[in-house]
């Protein structure tokens, strides 16, 4: 089995993904930034948070958390084949939101309202011409 391992993981580094792989996996980074971001809606409203906001309630390691899987999606990006530039623009996008994310009060309403994770998926997206229809 390890050699089987060994294979995809060198098709991959070969940017060798089928497209219905592709998809497979942009549809999981979709449902993970959707619950990180727009899980729950506010009755009456158009506004939305996810469990980012609600982890950035817990000081020092909610907001570390919410980074950590930020940083996953980001790495998937890298493996999916984005140019460096996209995953600058990336990591800004998540930078922004960890730092801001960390001041108690003002992290937690711009946590609601930036949603760093749903913006880069829409990076990754727009690398490849997709709509949220495709996924």
């Amino acid at each position: 089995m390890a050699s089987t391992a060994y294979r995809a993981d060198f098709a991959e580094a070969a940017g060798d993904i089928g497209r219905a792989d592709q998809l497979r996996r942009l549809r999981r980074l979709a449902k993970l930034a959707r619950f990180m971001d727009t899980a729950v809606g506010i009755p009456g409203t158009r506004f939305r948070f996810g469990a980012d906001a609600l982890l950035g309630i817990v000081p020092i390691f909610g907001d570390a958390t919410g980074a950590i899987i930020g940083l996953a999606i980001v790495n998937e990006g890298r493996r999916l084949g984005l140019p460096k530039r996209k995953i600058a623009r990336m990591l800004y996008n998540l930078g922004l939101d960890a730092t801001i994310g960390a001041v108690p009060l003002v992290g937690d309403a711009f946590d609601i309202f930036f949603k760093a994770h749903k913006r880069n998926i829409r990076v990754i997206m727009d690398h490849f011409a997709l709509t949220e229809n495709d996924l």
